[in-house]
């Protein structure tokens, strides 16, 4: 009997904690802290692509986290959904107040309309590997937080890809804008529906920025319609250094940081959603970005 009450027990709960492994804990107190302890910040990842909306993040990309969103990722962990959905909902609550503080400074208005979350899809064959799409199940999860808190919002998988990419793991930042510039298209019937709010596009995880960049430029082209798309095409970034992060870290582990030159933005060079870009409505919130994504520079601050 008591075998059978250990069996019926280890599939309702999980046996270790997903950020630190302590046992019988869903995410213990320490690896909760980790994650959602602080306020979600402002990110930036150096270089910084152009196109890329505002981000925020709720935590560093290291230790517990990284361990949580693994598991949840590519060990269906999915009880971590809870917890991650949380910490996603903080970070959209945090887009939205800095959206409208740029609005309300550009022109004098405040925003609004509904919230839609729009995740940032997976490639398919990884979504076959894994059993699931990680950044839409986050989507939800975060729905209904924001919900309970009063927050109007729904969530469009308004994105597909329209073409196969490579394997990210292996490539560099300028690779990896190449390698998905063109790649995410608009699902039918979904560019009327974009116009309607404030999109928010939400992922598991910013490295590099090239996933949340080529979904703004998708986003942004069926908000303006035929002809009035993003002015931005081809790879570009925003040279402030270098950065150690690439997607391979997902499973072998973070790089080092490499201590490269650091360079201002040339004098009138635009960087989209920041203060001299563009105030379009459209911004995006992750669960965590690399530690080097939360040092915003001075010379790009809002």
């Amino acid at each position: 009997m008591r075998d059978w009450w250990q069996d019926l027990t280890d599939l309702v709960l999980p046996a270790e904690c997903g950020g630190c492994g302590r046992p019988r804990a869903v995410l213990c107190a320490a690896c909760r802290t980790a994650l959602s302890g602080a306020a979600p910040r402002r990110v930036r990842p150096v270089p910084e692509p152009a196109g890329l909306p505002p981000v925020h993040a709720a935590a560093p990309y290291a230790d517990a986290v990284r361990a949580a969103l693994l598991a949840h990722k590519e060990r269906g962990a999915l009880a971590l959904t809870g917890p991650l959905g949380e910490a996603l909902a903080g970070s959209v609550r945090a887009g939205l107040r800095a959206a409208r503080t740029r609005r309300a400074g550009h022109d004098g208005g405040s925003g609004g309309g509904p919230v839609l979350l729009v995740p940032v899809p997976s490639a398919r064959r990884a979504t076959r590997a894994r059993g699931h799409d990680p950044a839409l199940r986050l989507a939800y999860a975060a729905a209904s937080e924001l919900r309970r808190t009063g927050v109007p919002v729904r969530v469009l998988a308004a994105l597909r890809q329209r073409r196969a990419v490579a394997d990210q793991s292996g490539l560099g930042a300028r690779q990896r804008l190449a390698n998905l510039a063109g790649a995410l298209t608009l699902a039918p019937g979904c560019g009327r529906l974009l116009r309607g709010g404030r999109v928010v596009l939400v992922d598991d995880l910013m490295t590099t920025g090239a996933s949340l960049a080529e979904a703004a430029r998708a986003v942004r082209a069926a908000r303006t319609g035929p002809g009035g798309g993003s002015s931005i095409s081809g790879p570009a970034f925003v040279y402030l250094g270098e950065t150690w992060e690439r997607r391979g870290e997902q499973r072998n582990g973070p790089d080092r940081q490499s201590a490269g030159p650091r360079f201002r933005r040339p004098s009138g060079t635009a960087v989209a959603g920041g203060a001299e870009g563009k105030i379009d409505g459209v911004c995006a919130a992750v669960v965590a970005a690399s530690p080097d994504a939360f040092q915003i520079h001075p010379e790009l601050t809002e």
